[in-house]
Parts: structure tokens; C-alpha cells; sequence
């Protein structure tokens, strides 16, 4: 595969990962709508900010963890010279230090952005909760942490995920953090979020376990990854529903919704999983599919149901 057949604008635009965006971009809204329903307005300006700093940490994390798994993407490469999607180091459609340089810039401008709406808002500590955001994911790949490497790389992807890139859209969109409805959403979004970065692996098993990376999937394998995979989604499902009944009347009913829909493509998840095994990568992506699906639509439905239920209840 010659990346450098490809126009300069292709390159990049496939060195962002395009189809990968709704894994923020859902819980990004998930947390803006949970500040809307916090506050019952739209704050336009916070919705804006909120969406650019989200596109700059996707860029920020897309380039820099293409340059900082460029060993072990090149390893698959060599295992697998047509079993995967091109690699955006090892097949030449960008070089390194290009992607270092961009990635470098899209944090740069992310923490600016964060500034920004900490000043123009205001939002006092924002600046501060974005450098949490993207600390983050430096802790998760980049030296000398790379916890990505050495195990515990997908409950810090819950965690930077499934709880403080919401939190930090909540609190863009409504300048405080002590709504109910945060603690009723977030625990089983986590779940499903680490059920998201277990799956992750399960693509990458061989040539992460020959390039050192110790992740769910490497330490125990493909069968307790899809399974594992499996039981943080249902029980995520499952915290959503408790939350739903526990919830006072009627402001549980976005919780249930989301957790219905969510259950729904957590049928197809089970039903492809036999198939998923250690390198079918066609099947696996099927399986992934399906789990994303569970995840971003529902949580996009709880964003989007409690929103709808603060409006019409607003006086």
C-alpha cells in the first residue's frame, strides 16, 4: 500500500479517522445536553466552544496516537500485510514527525479554545479541566507513562471518556456541576465506555502482544475481551434503568429511552460475537459496530431526550 499515491488533503483527512470522531464527539454532547437540561436554556456560545474543543482534542489524540503506536502498527503491518486497514506511519501516508507537529498544534489549540471560554463565559477552572481532558490521554499512550502498555489502558479510557469529557461539556454548557441527572447518566455511560475500550484490542491482539502492549485483550485474550465487552455494556444498560426508576417522575424517562435503545443493538453485539474471534478482523468489526452503535445512540438519545424534556418543562 502507497500512501503517497494519495492527494496531499486525502492523507490527512484519513490520518484523522473521520469514522472514529462519534467516540467523542457523542459523550462530548451527552454532556452538553446534560447542561441544558441542568439549566433548561441553550447557551449557544458554550455549544460552539464546546464543539471546537472537541474537534481540536480528536486531532490531538488521532495524530498523537498514530505517532506513539507507530512500532506496533508497524509490527501489524508485517503480520498482516492485507488482513488490516492501512496504517497511517508504516504505509507512508503521512510521516512521523508530521503528525507529532499536528497533534502537538490541535492540543495547543484545544487548551486556547478551553482558555478562551473560561474567560469569555465565564467559566472559571475550564482551562483547567481541559488540561485534565488531554492529560489524559497523554498518561494513556504517549511516554514515559504509556499506561496503554503496561495495563490499566481502558479504565483510564473510561475514565477520560465515560465521566471528564462529559463533565467538562456540562459544565461549559451550564457553569456548575450539581445537577442529579450527572450522577444518574454518567456511571453507566463509564460502563459502556470501558466496554468501548476493551474492544478496542480485540482488533490488535497478536500484534500487540508481540509488540508489549499488556491490554484487556492481550492479558486474557479474545474470548474474556468479547466477554468482557459484553457484561460492561449490559451492565451499563442496567445502571441506566436503575437510575430510570429511582429517577423522579417523569424526568427518568431519557434514561430509559437511552437504555432501550442501547439494549436493543446489544442484541446484534451478542449475536455477532462467536464470530469476532483472534484475527477476523471482518467479523470484529461487525462486533464493534454494533457495540458502537449501542454506546453513541444511546448515549446521543439521552442528550437529546433530556434536552427535549428541559425545554418543554422550563417555565
Amino acid at each position: 500500500m502507497d500512501g503517497s499515491e494519495r492527494p496531499m488533503w486525502r492523507r490527512w483527512v484519513y490520518a484523522a479517522k473521520p469514522a472514529s470522531w462519534p467516540k467523542l464527539l457523542v459523550p462530548s454532547l451527552l454532556g452538553q445536553g446534560l447542561g441544558v437540561a441542568a439549566t433548561g436554556r441553550l447557551d449557544v456560545a458554550a455549544l460552539f466552544l464546546g464543539l471546537l474543543f472537541s474537534v481540536f482534542d480528536l486531532l490531538f489524540i488521532v495524530f498523537l496516537n498514530d505517532w506513539g503506536d507507530r512500532d506496533v502498527d508497524q509490527i501489524k503491518r508485517r503480520l498482516f500485510p492485507d488482513g488490516c486497514s492501512p496504517k497511517t506511519i508504516p504505509d507512508g501516508i503521512l510521516p512521523a514527525h508530521h503528525l507529532l507537529f499536528a497533534g502537538l498544534l490541535a492540543g495547543g489549540m484545544a487548551c486556547t479554545t478551553a482558555i478562551l471560554g473560561a474567560a469569555l463565559l465565564p467559566r472559571p477552572g475550564l482551562g483547567w479541566g481541559a488540561a485534565v481532558c488531554l492529560g489524559i490521554f497523554v498518561t494513556y499512550t504517549l511516554p514515559p507513562v504509556r499506561l496503554n502498555y503496561r495495563g490499566g489502558g481502558e479504565v483510564l479510557e473510561m475514565v477520560g471518556v465515560g465521566i471528564a469529557l462529559p463533565l467538562l461539556h456540562a459544565f461549559l454548557q451550564a457553569g456548575r456541576l450539581d445537577d442529579p441527572r450527572l450522577l444518574q447518566v454518567l456511571p453507566g455511560f463509564a460502563l459502556l465506555s470501558l466496554a468501548s475500550a476493551i474492544a478496542s484490542g480485540l482488533s490488535d491482539e497478536v500484534s500487540d502482544r508481540e509488540g508489549g502492549k499488556r491490554t484487556f485483550v492481550t492479558l486474557l485474550g479474545n474470548r474474556f475481551g468479547r466477554g468482557g465487552c459484553e457484561i460492561a455494556a449490559g451492565m451499563g444498560i442496567v445502571a441506566w434503568m436503575v437510575a430510570a426508576a429511582l429517577a423522579p417522575v417523569p424526568t427518568g424517562w431519557p434514561l430509559m429511552v437511552g437504555a432501550a435503545l442501547a439494549a436493543y443493538h446489544l442484541r446484534d453485539v451478542r449475536r455477532t460475537s462467536d464470530e469476532a474471534v483472534t484475527n477476523a478482523f471482518r467479523a470484529q468489526s461487525r462486533y464493534k459496530l454494533h457495540l458502537h452503535r449501542a454506546i453513541w445512540r444511546g448515549g446521543a438519545s439521552i442528550a437529546g431526550a433530556a434536552v427535549l424534556d428541559a425545554l418543554l418543562c422550563s417555565p
